[in-house]
């Protein structure tokens, strides 16, 4: 059996629910794509999942960014996402804790803690994954996977759109 195959079979024994075209493993779902490898000595198999479904309209939130704010956020703050102009491609990304809700926030929960984004801010990074990464030389929460940026800078922290 192929390693693909083997990843696929081991998917399976963890789901809650296995369709023919997707997979949904601790409520992620994962949609199966199918790839013919010219190069395998099996090609009529099936072998690769796709990333997985998000919704495209709000902010995805991960583990290590609910740890992080739990760790040094007080019981009534909650992280504020925001998105101002400038830095070397555009737009830049700005992380604070914050108390007060605004009119024109949308509010994002996992876990028992908040993040939060006003709309001109979260129409330039909705569907992202906010996560929180500790690197050798920084720890820092970061925007991943950004569907609207078409360009960013190396350190991740600026981007631009195309409007």
């Amino acid at each position: 059996m192929s390693r693909c195959c083997a990843a696929i079979l081991n998917i399976q024994r963890c789901t809650r629910t296995v369709s023919k075209h997707a997979v949904t493993t601790r409520g992620t779902t994962w949609l199966k794509r199918s790839e013919f490898a010219t190069n395998s000595p099996h090609p009529q198999r099936l072998s690769t999942i796709a990333q997985p479904t998000l919704d495209k309209e709000g902010l995805h939130i991960t583990d290590a960014c609910v740890s992080q704010i739990k760790k040094v956020a007080s019981p009534e703050e909650f992280l504020r996402v925001l998105v101002e102009g400038g830095g070397c491609s555009g737009f830049t990304y700005k992380f604070e804790l914050d108390t007060e809700i605004q009119e024109d926030d949308r509010t994002f929960e996992k876990d028992e803690i908040k993040v939060v984004c006003d709309e001109d801010s979260l129409a330039l990074i909705k569907g992202s994954l906010i996560d929180y990464e500790e690197e050798l030389i920084k720890c820092a929460f970061r925007i991943k996977n950004n569907p609207q940026s078409s360009n960013s800078c190396s350190c991740g922290v600026s981007f631009s759109v195309d409007l």
